[in-house]
């Protein structure tokens, strides 16, 4: 009898980690709640189950994140913080101030992560040069999303500039569609306001004013006339606008009722979800005016300190493991219209949209107008993002806002939040 317990404990031993440890759990926090969003977060289930872990999901809608940062806040502190949890930028660096995030080094190094992900993506991922998260995508903001179908009707032209948006709009309003489809929502507001500041300054000086926050920038009278054209933007979009989700502004696309959208290109997994084809149903062109420029954003999951069991731990190394495998990276920028972060993914499923961003991005790159997205919270801390977007939002919810007082407002807002 006790050689057969032997042999049964000598057994066990050789079993593969993931039988061995079949009751880890991961919990991941996240804000992926649209269809195209959703279907990508349940493969990631599908794939964790698939190494016999137990998934506990905990999605939080809205885009933009704000609710989910302030649930994560309240779990932390109670000590129970979740596996992970879907951060970015300086909130991953301001998370490991805290002490709360546990090292990846050496899944990091097992699977070749320096090797394989773009230098300017690494460094964003580690806390004192170590890795903390795991980057997903690489997300280009400056996008104009088209009806092309709706500017037949209208007779109007895709716009390359700014002026030749407005002329298109007008023609778009008067043939009875609408012209813009917006969600009134703060970060919406914002990432509105980011292209035209885009388009307005240019690279370097959108550099200036929005990531090392250059007062001679916010306070120039090319800031003033960024307020100048977010303004007219307003008489383009619907009554109905306040509140509505950015999917939901999609799908007045999709529809045709209305004719153009402002959005990152996770706006591109919700026309994949009705089989829309590019090209042919739908247009991705750069936001009018920054035809050569990237405002770029990045999806990542930061992982937490756990007080849980070893199986758990195991569970959490796995899932940043699986984040970063080819298989994963394929159906979740697929799915969500972004592009693969590896560099060595293999492009050839992927559309012209995607094939676009990724020669946008290799450019951008290259010639200094690749920039970081201030409405996505990439370009500088959570609260000098947080007092832009106040300032903003506040300026495109006002009746008649003035745009000559709307860049000492912004100046002095930054300044509070530094």
């Amino acid at each position: 009898m006790k050689l057969a317990y032997l042999i049964l404990a000598v057994a066990a031993s050789w079993l593969p980690a993931t039988l061995a440890h079949a009751s880890g759990q991961v919990e991941v926090l996240h804000w992926w709640t649209s269809s195209g969003e959703a279907k990508s977060v349940k493969v990631l289930k599908q794939m964790m189950e698939q190494q016999h872990h137990s998934w506990k999901d905990f999605a939080v809608a809205g885009g933009g994140g704000e609710s989910a940062m302030t649930v994560l806040k309240m779990r932390a502190v109670s000590g129970n913080p979740p596996t992970a949890a879907q951060l970015k930028g300086h909130d991953i660096q301001e998370w490991g101030r805290l002490g709360f995030l546990t090292s990846l080094d050496d899944v990091a190094q097992q699977e070749h992560w320096d090797k394989v992900l773009p230098p300017v993506v690494a460094n964003i991922m580690k806390y004192n040069n170590h890795y903390v998260a795991v980057p997903i995508n690489v997300h280009r903001v400056n996008w104009l999303w088209v009806n092309p179908k709706v500017f037949k009707a209208a007779g109007a032209a895709v716009p390359t500039t700014l002026a030749e948006f407005f002329v298109a709009a007008d023609k778009i309003k008067a043939a009875g569609f609408i012209a813009l489809a917006h969600g009134g929502q703060p970060w919406q507001d914002a990432t509105l306001f980011e292209s035209i500041a885009l388009a307005v300054l240019g690279s370097v000086d959108y550099r200036k004013a929005f990531v090392d926050l250059d007062m001679a920038v916010i306070n120039s009278k090319k800031m003033v006339e960024v307020f100048q054209q977010f303004k007219r933007m307003k008489a383009y979009i619907d009554p109905q606008a306040s509140g509505r989700h950015w999917n939901s502004a999609t799908e007045m696309v999709i529809n045709g009722q209305a004719a153009m959208q402002f959005m990152g290109d996770w706006a591109k997994g919700e026309f994949a979800q009705v089989g829309d084809v590019p090209g042919k149903d739908y247009l991705c062109v750069p936001a009018p005016g920054t035809q050569h420029q990237f405002t770029f954003n990045i999806d990542s999951l930061a992982f937490f300190k756990l007080k849980g069991t070893e199986a758990d731990n195991i569970a959490q190394h796995d899932l940043a493991k699986t984040l970063l495998t080819p298989s994963f990276q394929n159906v979740f920028n697929l799915n969500k219209g972004s592009i693969p972060v590896r560099l060595d993914m293999d492009m050839s499923a992927f559309d012209q949209c995607a094939l676009d961003s990724m020669q946008a991005f290799k450019q951008a790159s290259l010639s200094g107008d690749l920039v970081p997205s201030f409405s996505q919270n990439l370009a500088t801390t959570a609260d000098v993002q947080s007092a832009i977007v106040d300032v903003v939002s506040e300026f495109f919810d006002q009746t008649n806002p003035n745009p000559k007082l709307a860049p000492s407002r912004l100046a002095r807002a930054i300044k509070s939040a530094i």
